[in-house]
């Protein structure tokens, strides 16, 4: 009991210190989480949980004081594997994908083949992976992955206490400590972010902790006791990819479309809607929790499931996405030049002005009007200064317009769409006819 607590506190102290270091070493690497752009929040943070967890588990284990057991040190073993492969997620920005089969090869290394069976051990690697992948989704809000983490890794520790499991209670008590000790940096507002390794680790453990406590009861009572435990991270991934697949967006890519948002939207405030999720994981949990010591019967479960399938059902009409941006660029709009009015065409970048005439209104030299496209080849500007100060050093003049409305001649390219219009060009004066000499003598006779 006192080597227990006093794991607990140095779990604790150690993580609140760990993030602390980590998350200045976050900042001078610049490893922060871009997802929340107003707030951007160095990572790492998840790395201090997985460090203080281990090397408080190893110590106990080295001391003799509270010895690790092959199936709970080879389970350790697969948590920091995992955890690599989440903290190079988070540097080198790995593919969803790539982190599930990564995922589950650490769970094939943790399920119990030889008591549960193959069939029942290939479901429990792809549950296991599911839950870390679940968990890793509840890292959108602060403080969000820590609460639940916290409740589920003690209710699953009470389990394991249940079944005289001390080695497993002992690993699952210091990880919730070092989630204590996390959320002192991680609760509104969050100054570090737990990151892929911390979130991926922390599922990990505490499924497949909750899958060895219920190695060997019924299969029925197993799946409400698992679903129980995990019911809040579960729902959270059932509502994405429902509303995802409604919405013909892509799976995997992130959004604003989880449990915590969708409330947020409803009028709580950040803390508000942690807390919230936190009394659901609670609840569920105690459920879990007495239907595993024999409390409550399996069927007890079933209030959960119908709460959490209320909760997704309810939170899947709160709108979610923004309206998607028009992609096509504008129609050109024209008038018909016999009508007597100013033909006008509608061009990106110009805003629907008279083609022939600069930004504001004045013609440019010759009547053209020198336009030039982006990197992308879809906007256009006009660049009528930069031609009149090259026409300007030549010392070539342009002939200034007559007041009133400038001729201008409607020109059209092969593609339909009207060019700029060049001013019209008057045919010169004939030249002078010479006066015959019989005609200038008569002249001069005449005027004497």
């Amino acid at each position: 009991m006192l080597y227990g607590i006093a794991t607990a506190i140095t779990a604790l102290l150690l993580a609140a210190l760990l993030s602390a270091l980590l998350r200045v070493l976050a900042l001078r690497l610049g490893l922060v989480d871009r997802r929340r752009r107003a707030r951007p929040l160095p990572l790492l943070g998840g790395l201090a949980v997985v460090l203080s967890t281990c090397l408080v588990a190893a110590a106990g284990g080295w001391t003799g004081t509270a010895p690790l057991g092959d199936g709970v040190g080879r389970l350790l073993a697969a948590g920091a594997a995992v955890a690599v492969l989440g903290t190079a997620a988070d540097v080198w920005r790995l593919k969803t994908p790539f982190l599930l089969v990564g995922t589950a090869l650490a769970a094939a290394c943790v399920v119990p083949y030889d008591e549960i069976g193959p069939v029942a051990g290939i479901a429990a690697v792809v549950w296991i992976a599911c839950v870390a992948a679940a968990f890793r989704g509840l890292d959108h809000a602060d403080g969000l992955a820590g609460t639940v983490g916290v409740l589920t890794a003690f209710g699953v520790g009470v389990c394991a206490a249940a079944e005289v499991m001390d080695d497993l209670a002992v690993l699952l008590s210091v990880l919730a400590a070092a989630l204590t000790g996390f959320l002192m940096h991680n609760w509104h507002p969050a100054r570090v972010a737990f990151g892929s390794g911390g979130s991926l680790f922390t599922g990990f453990v505490v499924a497949s902790a909750a899958l060895l406590t219920r190695t060997g009861y019924g299969t029925v009572s197993t799946v409400a006791v698992l679903f129980a435990l995990t019911a809040t991270a579960s729902a959270d991934a059932v509502l994405v990819l429902v509303s995802r697949k409604l919405a013909g967006r892509p799976l995997l890519r992130r959004g604003p479309d989880h449990l915590a948002h969708r409330l947020r939207r409803l009028g709580p405030t950040p803390p508000g809607a942690t807390v919230l999720f936190g009394l659901a994981t609670f609840a569920a949990v105690l459920v879990g929790v007495l239907v595993h010591t024999g409390w409550a019967e399996p069927k007890a479960v079933l209030w959960v499931a119908g709460a959490a399938l209320a909760v997704v059902l309810g939170l899947l009409r709160v709108p979610a996405y923004a309206p998607r941006r028009p992609t096509e660029l504008n129609s050109v709009r024209a008038q018909t030049p016999g009508s007597g009015t100013r033909t006008q065409s509608r061009v990106p970048g110009t805003r629907g002005r008279p083609e022939g005439r600069t930004a504001r209104g004045v013609p440019t030299a010759g009547g053209a009007t020198r336009v030039r496209a982006d990197s992308s080849g879809a906007r256009l500007r006009t660049e009528p200064f930069r031609v009149l100060r090259a026409l300007r050093q030549s010392g070539a003049g342009a002939p200034r317009a007559p007041r009133g409305r400038a001729p201008y001649d409607a020109e059209t390219g092969a593609s339909g769409v009207q060019v700029p219009r060049r001013q019209l060009e008057y045919p010169p004066p004939p030249p002078r006819q010479s006066t015959s000499p019989q005609v200038r003598a008569s002249l001069r006779i005449r005027d004497g």
